[in-house]
């Protein structure tokens, strides 16, 4: 299903949500996260794939794959580790405590007096794999509630990094709000990439760190646009949903870089987790029309972010639904390449924008409520590898080392 923000707008971007996340503010956040072991040095690649854009029937089709950002596969490794390092810049960098930096925290420096400090957030399986891998490298203690939906694979996967699991019955949105009751029982510190009442610092945080995908993508099509009068050299990017965060963090970033010559902005959720669609029809933040449970884990958010609306209701031109099974499709085919596309893993969740894509450009009223035709050029964003190994296996078909074998044959031509 398709809806059009009639309250988008295009126009420079506000400066009222600039006082919030700025490119100025994405910017430090990627110079601090430059100090992190966990993440990989280099930008992630920006996949070119000329054959999939021919067989949609536009111009070029450009993947920014976040499995590559770092061993913990997706690209929450850019929100979880800077919120708490802002937030124990926050709490210790004003007071007797010397020596209180990003890179101080991120080389470990600071065990000693975190030794009593704890964290809580919950979690859909990358959010919290993030948290726990940095407060296992600064030196906090980290606690994560899961609750029934998520894979007894991806706790394992958290729980490595020494973090320590509270598992409840019902959904994401019930395990928020027993994350909050916990750190309020318990004097611990809620990090979440989600926000609701009185709660919006750290999850502009999260947000902010997300900004490093829409700066590399920026750079990387610098020659197309080095005039600041410019043009958007991308036409459309399509975005996962959620409850709003990364979506937030790359239109707010590219938005601010292009005012109103920015690319057409769509949201793509699961059709039973729709909270973003329902709340564009409502013009104000609502809740998810379905069940929410979707095989796309992580974007089966019942709840917007209220602060993320604040950026998505005047700039995302339309709202997407997608099947399950339109996601996975979308899975096999990143996973299969072709002659011109290099092979590459893609989780669940990761696919959203390209399964948005693959069905808004193969119906007409779509492509044509879009704006998409031969001329469009598409961002997407895959947003995790295979974080479930045998889900993601079962999917496709084949193990993610599968594809993986076959994209360095590929690469090796």
């Amino acid at each position: 299903m398709l809806y059009v923000n009639p309250r988008a707008t295009r126009a420079p971007y506000p400066a009222d949500l600039q006082g919030i996340m700025s490119i100025a503010q994405a910017q430090q956040s990627r110079e601090w996260l430059a100090h992190w072991d966990g993440l990989t040095p280099d930008s992630t690649p920006l996949r070119s794939l000329p054959d999939l854009a021919a067989s949609l029937g536009v111009r070029g089709v450009l993947v920014k794959d976040e499995a590559q950002r770092s061993a913990l596969g997706s690209f929450k490794a850019l929100g979880a580790p800077i919120a708490l390092v802002r937030l124990l810049l926050r709490e210790f960098g004003g007071k007797t405590l010397d020596g209180f930096t990003a890179r101080s925290l991120f080389r470990g420096e600071q065990r000693k007096a975190l030794s009593g400090f704890t964290v809580v957030s919950a979690t859909d399986g990358n959010h919290g794999r993030a948290l726990a891998a940095a407060a296992q490298r600064i030196g906090c203690r980290c606690v994560i509630v899961l609750h029934a939906q998520v894979s007894d694979e991806r706790e394992q996967a958290i729980a490595a990094y020494d973090a320590e699991i509270v598992r409840i019955a019902g959904n994401y949105d019930a395990s928020v709000e027993e994350a909050a009751a916990l750190a309020a029982r318990h004097g611990w510190h809620v990090v979440s990439d989600t926000s609701y009442d009185g709660y919006e610092v750290i999850p502009r945080d999260v947000m902010q760190g997300y900004g490093t995908v829409a700066a590399e993508v920026a750079e990387a099509l610098a020659g197309d646009a080095s005039r600041t009068d410019a043009a958007s050299p991308v036409t459309h990017v399509f975005l996962q949903g959620g409850v709003g965060g990364l979506a937030a963090g790359i239109v707010s970033y590219l938005w601010e870089r292009w005012g109103e010559r920015r690319p057409a902005f769509v949201v793509v959720e699961p059709e039973q987790a729709d909270c973003l669609y329902q709340s564009a029809i409502a013009g104000k933040a609502v809740s998810a029309s379905g069940s929410v449970d979707s095989v796309m884990a992580g974007l089966a958010c019942g709840e917007p972010s209220p602060l993320a609306w604040r950026f998505l209701q005047p700039s995302v031109d339309a709202f997407m639904t997608v099947t399950d099974a339109q996601a996975v499709e979308a899975m096999q085919r990143l996973a299969r390449g072709s002659d011109n596309d290099v092979p590459f893993v893609a989780g669940e969740s990761g696919v959203a924008g390209l399964a948005g894509l693959m069905l808004a450009a193969t119906t007409p009223a779509m492509a044509a409520a879009l704006g998409l035709c031969p001329d469009s050029r598409v961002l997407l964003v895959n947003t995790e590898g295979a974080t479930a190994p045998r889900v993601y296996a079962t999917l496709v078909g084949e193990p993610a080392a599968s594809v993986e074998a076959r994209q360095q044959a590929w690469l090796a031509r």
